[in-house]
């Protein structure tokens, strides 16, 4: 009795339960279902405001606009299925003087029929090139600012300088349609700039008709819902519907959410409504079956429970027949414990496993063989690094212990061939090795860990040995390098004293097949430099001192920008910021430096000037980020991290040449002196390089302000 009644209270409780989840679950599908309708809207506006934007950009960037051009460039519209989009129009503004001369202009460019209607006087906004995107006809000459909403989504644009979205109204194209058949619209307007933004043209205007512009959307998005609406404001500043979508089949609304998302410079506010049983994961019955299921449960444990209390005999033989399988299981384990013991005996690679503080629990004969100690005298994790005289792969700066692999797997860290030196009395010469480690459960939820060591000495002798016949091939190409460049400008110098008198196709070939040599050795020359610097970034001793950040940026800078074959106009612009000390060695440092800033000045578009931002800060632990941000043509998205590999050049930079093998030395100078270096895109255009630097405040008493990174300039 005291089951049964224990069971049924319990499942009217678990019910009670599930519906209240239910009910909660349906509110987090109605979030989730708000952010994603939000998403989609906002995603299809960016679409628009983007392809705006490029519009105003391909406009500006012509030198003369004719409407042959204007056509051309907005051609591409009609394909990228802009739903709702009537026509696309250059708007250009003027003065009532101006208004013949604009005229003028415009039918000398390709629209001769044009002809300027102005409303009011002052300052006016005509249509002087349009191009249809729905079939209808629009037209030129409107002067768009007869109507407030347009008007001040121009006078907006113009003066932020970005795309702006008007309040929504009828569209004046629109006016000619029957009222039934008329629907609520904005219009999106973009500037136009020519001479690097400091002329102003005009501005590209879309018009959008809303219900086509997000019907379709709203019809994917809302499938779950009862209503869906997109809600914006009108000229007179009331809250009026955009474009809606309602299923008269679905139940009774009895949730509602209402988010706002951003369009342009404007938001607009989607609302949403459903009831909480149309929703996935709130209607599955689930209360009523765990009810049911309940008391069916309650059912079987009460006679379950009868059974038991009347069949002694039954459980006591099934006592002894689960003792007599768990001696089976115990012999079984114990067989498998003796194979597994075997099986680590044989293999060569070393094996041992640490328990949660540090002391080993077992050892392969692999393991004492490579370690050359006995590790049972071993103390804890921070002796390991004396006991066993563990270095890092330069056999000098001994290993810390919290970076130690096995160290770091009984922290529940994964670590994969991370390379140590081995060299004390048993092992004399240093043995090089690769150790991987994972954190186990050793017994009862208590953490261990496993390593793996495996005996690397012999194959990074010959890579040592391969890296020198490297350095020893690359040293010796350059002197026959040296004479092809010689003897080549020689011969170059010889066919323009025989200019005058020599055959023209002879010495014209001549001069051809002499430039080629002297770019081949020089290419050759500049990928022997680099693979010469790729060896010394990582195998050239480290010479650390204190040194001023600052100083070795200023001489970077001052060779970069004085340098005698720079083009007129194209002399970097420079900002330094306040730079703290560093310890680092000056020499692989500069090389890091010189690297960013060339790459900053290489990379920028023709007829352009570069314009570099070099700043640093400090961060808690002493260590120092240098950040050096410029305005390039920038990586494209997907390569800012194998941009670092050996010889990868980025898609974009095909015109410029180089070995891609500067930044991989940046990695590398970084990386020995613990650092870290990333590329990120710059907000503004361009590129932002940040790199990781030990301060000089973690290793002297001088007390260092720490230097606030400036945020990123649009």
């Amino acid at each position: 009795m005291l089951v049964a009644v224990v069971g049924c209270v319990a499942t009217l409780c678990v019910g009670a339960v599930l519906r209240r989840d239910e009910r909660s679950a349906a509110a987090v599908q109605m979030d989730r279902r708000a952010a994603t309708v939000a998403a989609a809207v906002q995603a299809e506006t960016r679409r628009y405001v983007d392809t705006l934007r490029t519009t105003a950009g391909a406009v500006g960037a012509q030198q003369i606009l004719t409407a042959d051009e204007y056509a051309a460039i907005t051609a591409p519209l009609h394909f990228m299925r802009l739903a709702g989009s009537t026509s696309v129009a250059l708007i250009v503004p003027a003065r009532d003087s101006e208004v013949e001369q604009v005229q003028r202009t415009w039918r000398d460019r390709g629209e001769p029929g044009l002809t300027l209607r102005p409303v009011g006087t002052g300052e006016h906004a005509f249509s002087v090139l349009a191009t249809e995107l729905d079939g209808t006809t629009g037209a030129v000459g409107l002067d768009v600012t007869q109507s407030p909403a347009p008007a001040a989504a121009l006078a907006q644009s113009r003066r932020s300088r970005q795309v702006a979205v008007s309040d929504t109204y009828e569209l004046l194209v629109d006016r000619r349609l029957p009222a039934a058949e008329r629907q609520l619209s904005f219009v999106l307007a973009a500037p136009i700039y020519r001479e690097n933004g400091q002329s102003f043209l005009g501005w590209i205007l879309l018009g959008v008709r809303g219900q086509d512009f997000m019907g379709a959307t709203l019809t994917a998005a809302g499938r779950d819902l009862t209503d869906l609406r997109l809600e914006a404001e009108n000229a007179n500043g009331k809250t009026v519907t955009v474009a809606s979508m309602h299923n008269p089949a679905k139940r009774r609304a009895d949730l509602h959410r209402a988010v706002d998302v951003p369009v342009a410079d404007s938001a607009w506010t989607v609302h949403l409504a459903a009831a909480h049983s149309d929703l996935p994961g709130a209607g599955t019955g689930l209360p009523a079956a765990a009810t049911g299921g309940g008391l069916l449960l309650t059912l079987l444990l009460t006679t379950l429970v009868w059974v038991l209390a009347t069949g002694r005999d039954r459980a006591e033989s099934r006592v002894r027949a689960k003792t007599s399988q768990l001696l089976t299981e115990q012999a079984e384990t114990k067989r498998q414990a003796v194979l597994l013991r075997a099986v680590l005996d044989s293999i060569s690679d070393g094996v041992t496993v640490a328990g949660p503080q540090g002391s080993f629990l077992l050892h392969n004969p692999a393991a004492r063989e490579i370690l050359g100690q006995d590790d049972d005298s071993a103390g804890g994790t921070e002796t390991w690094q004396e006991h066993f005289g563990l270095y890092r792969p330069d056999g000098v700066t001994p290993f810390p212990a919290a970076e130690m692999p096995l160290v770091r797997a009984l922290a529940g860290e994964s670590v994969d061939q991370v390379e140590m030196v081995v060299r004390h009395s048993g092992h004399p010469d240093d043995r090089v090795l690769s150790v991987s480690a994972r954190p186990i459960d050793t017994s009862r939820g208590r953490r261990g860990a496993v390593a793996v060591f495996h005996d690397i000495t012999d194959r990074k002798r010959v890579e040592t040995e391969l890296r020198g016949f490297a350095g020893v091939v690359a040293h010796d190409l350059k002197a026959p390098l040296t004479l092809v460049s010689a003897y080549a400008e020689l011969v170059a110098d010889a066919l323009d004293d025989l200019a005058d008198g020599a055959g023209a196709p002879t010495l014209d070939q001549a001069r051809q097949g002499t430039a080629k040599v002297l770019h081949g050795a020089a290419r050759m020359q500049r990928l022997i430099n680099e693979l010469l610097d790729y060896t010394a970034a990582r195998d050239a001793t480290l010479r650390v001192e204190r040194l001023s950040l600052r100083a070795l940026v200023d001489d970077v800078v001052t060779t970069r920008t004085d340098a005698p074959d720079l083009e007129p106009g194209a002399r970097p612009d420079v900002f330094v910021g306040p730079l703290p000390d560093v310890h680092a060695d000056p020499v692989l440092l500069r090389q890091v430096i010189d690297n960013l800033v060339g790459n900053a000045v290489k990379y920028t578009p023709p007829g352009q000037a570069p314009r570099i931002d070099i700043t640093a800060r400090t961060d808690e632990d002493g260590g120092v980020r240098v950040r050096i941000a410029d305005r390039g043509i920038g990586i494209p998205d997907g390569e800012h991290a194998a941009v670092f590999d050996s010889f990868h050049r980025a898609s974009n930079g095909a015109g410029h040449p180089g070995t891609g093998l500067g930044l991989a030395i940046c990695r590398r100078i970084v990386e020995r002196h613990g650092g870290h270096i990333d590329a990120s895109p710059n907000p503004g255009g361009g590129t932002v390089f940040a790199f990781t630097l030990p301060g000089a405040v973690a290793y002297g008493p001088e007390p260092m302000n720490a230097v606030r990174e400036p945020a990123p300039t649009g």
